[in-house]
């Protein structure tokens, strides 16, 4: 071998080298990115699967109350059938006295904003309970989107140190890109895309 061609071999050698340091930089900004957008996707799963039992225990909570109204509302009701047919004053006063009370008790089953546990308050607390697991739930599929790039482009930029195909490095690096955009979308804007 000659001087020039053990040259030519050393710098072909070092020219891979810092390019394979390169390519490592970019599998380790790859890695790191993709473990920030998995921890995020995660914390936004956990918080869609919360809203979404705490909707639900909202929702059977108004249900209760509806029902325990419905059933006031009605007693009340059967009590005016049996005032109109009492001629006996006190038991029309102590009918009436029952009626009041019902009708009172219905009206905080519909609204008890002391508490907060009336059916209105507690349709209102439902809806954004919903509303806040729609909103984690549009955050996770960005979060797994954006993950799932920086993982291609793992593949890809480790696939370039074998093959010595730089086009793969670009791929990669355009996947880091759109990763980012993904993760961007999903902090701060995760309904500008319709993902579901």
């Amino acid at each position: 071998m000659s001087a020039h061609e053990s040259m030519e071999h050393a710098e072909h050698a070092e020219h891979a080298s810092g390019s394979n340091k390169k390519i490592a930089l970019l599998i380790a900004v790859l890695a790191l990115f993709l473990a920030i957008s998995e921890t995020l996707g995660k914390g936004a799963q956990t918080e869609s699967i919360s809203k979404n039992v705490e909707g639900a225990n909202l929702w059977a909570f108004f249900q209760a109350k509806s029902i325990r109204r419905t059933v006031v509302v009605t007693a009340a009701e059967q009590g005016k059938l049996t005032l109109a047919n009492t001629t006996d004053d006190a038991l029309k006063a102590t009918v009436q006295k029952q009626i009041d009370d019902w009708t009172k008790t219905a009206q905080r089953y519909r609204s008890e904003p002391e508490t907060g546990e009336g059916t209105e308050q507690l349709a209102e607390k439902a809806k954004h309970a919903e509303h806040e697991r729609d909103e984690a739930t549009a955050k996770y599929h960005h979060f797994e989107l954006a993950s799932a790039a920086f993982q291609i482009g793992i593949v890809l930029a480790s696939a370039t140190i074998i093959t010595g195909m730089f086009a793969l490095a670009y791929v990669a690096g355009v996947l880091t890109l759109g990763g980012i955009l993904m993760t961007a979308l999903g902090l701060w804007w995760p309904h500008l895309l319709h993902l579901h």
